[in-house]
């Protein structure tokens, strides 16, 4: 018998449902098991994020120095900018609606039981990390640099290994007992009495970030199509049959072959298309910046967290770097972001799940805008390339 493969999202969704409905009669003495987990799981994590930052950041820097040269950094820097824009556009929209739809205060900051709303574990075991998560992002660029700049290959072989023995713990450990995780929470909330109005919240998020992305994919289209002097709607509903796909897999890697043929279909040069495609299904996340943007503000709204720019810049220009890492890896965006949400956001491991179990409701809305923002990006490269044709070819 074939066995039937249950989604992460519907895992999630389950578990949202299962822990509410648990919530309502589990006993307290049963629930604190739970919640004993939750207390092992976060802890456990929090040891974690330094190693994932460095296991997947660093060879995913260290491959950037590999390529064509000047097409490499042309793509690159186009796909950064966008992702940053990307960034920007969600804090300044969502600065502006968030307010007006969220309350100040959903008492998420009673989390570590200031009023004893909560749950206690039955026992705590402290993990310290071996770094915090600044000095693993500091080395993880310094090593990821000096590996695309030199010629050895030992350095860069040991670090792929480290990449596919973080990558294992991530889709062997930390994915699968994510909605575990995410039922304690719930079902602590809903002992709590706050698991109502949150999932009626997180609903007018989803909603939000939905028409944003739409709003994001437009912006990007007008550019490519003002640069190529075409239709900007026409390019956009070539790339369509690259976002369903991208729906439905919720893997940028698994829709580059439709992805690249509907970007040749917008008339973008096979070589152009066979290059940026495949480099801007790692390296161009702006749906999946988007998702962890408004996301992360949602949750400090809803905490009664100050938001500000001065954070939220710094935020957003970090985390488009350290989301390299993120593609071909089961919920690696989100697992990049932890280590900034908690050392520069000040999320707490309760605050991490809430953002795990909202980013993953939008999961596949975020794969799809990046695959489709990487056609207008192809786009833009093949004009530029064709602009400097005559002088220094970019790519023949």
């Amino acid at each position: 018998m074939k066995k039937v493969k249950i989604s992460l999202l519907l895992q999630v969704v389950i578990a949202i449902v299962a822990g509410v409905l648990f919530g309502q009669f589990l006993p307290k003495d049963i629930a604190r098991l739970f919640v004993t987990f939750n207390s092992l799981f976060g802890n456990f994590l929090v040891f974690a994020i330094p190693l994932i930052i460095l296991g997947l950041v660093t060879p995913a820097i260290g491959e950037l120095g590999k390529g064509a040269g000047r097409l490499l950094l042309v793509t690159a820097l186009i796909a950064y900018g966008s992702t940053i824009f990307s960034g920007f556009f969600t804090f300044f929209s969502a600065s502006s609606i968030f307010p007006h739809i969220l309350p100040a205060n959903t008492e998420l900051a009673t989390i570590d039981n200031s009023d004893n709303l909560l749950l206690l574990p039955y026992f705590k075991v402290a993990m310290p990390p071996l770094m915090d998560v600044m000095t693993s992002l500091l080395l993880a660029f310094c090593i990821g640099l000096g590996l695309s700049a030199i010629k050895g290959n030992t350095l860069r072989d040991g670090f792929n290994d480290f990449h596919e023995i973080i990558s294992k713990l991530i889709a062997s450990v930390i994915i699968p007992l994510l909605p575990l995780h995410i039922f304690g929470i719930f079902l602590n909330m809903t002992v709590s009495g706050q698991v109502v109005q949150v999932l009626g919240l997180f609903l007018k998020v989803i909603l939000v970030i939905f028409v944003l992305h739409v709003l994001l994919l437009l912006i990007q289209f007008v550019i490519a199509g003002a640069l190529s002097r075409k239709n900007p709607i026409t390019l956009l509903k070539n790339m369509l049959p690259a976002y369903a796909t991208a729906l439905g897999t919720q893997s940028s890697a698994a829709t580059i072959p439709v992805t690249l043929a509907q970007t040749r279909k917008n008339g973008v040069s096979e070589s152009i298309a066979t290059f940026v495609i495949p480099l801007c299904a790692t390296i161009h996340l702006s749906g999946s910046m988007m998702k962890i943007t408004a996301c992360a503000m949602a949750i400090m709204y809803m905490a009664d967290l100050p938001v500000t720019m001065s954070v939220y810049a710094g935020f957003i220009m970090m985390l488009g770097i350290t989301m390299v890492a993120a593609p071909g890896v089961p919920g690696g965006a989100i697992m990049a972001a932890l280590g900034l949400l908690q050392s520069m956001l000040g999320f707490d491991e309760t605050l991490q799940a809430l953002m795990i179990a909202l980013y993953i409701a939008m999961d596949s809305f975020g794969t799809a805008c990046n695959v489709t923002g990487d056609g207008a990006i192809a786009i833009m490269v093949d004009k530029i390339n064709t602009i400097f044709r005559n002088k220094q070819p970019i790519v023949e």
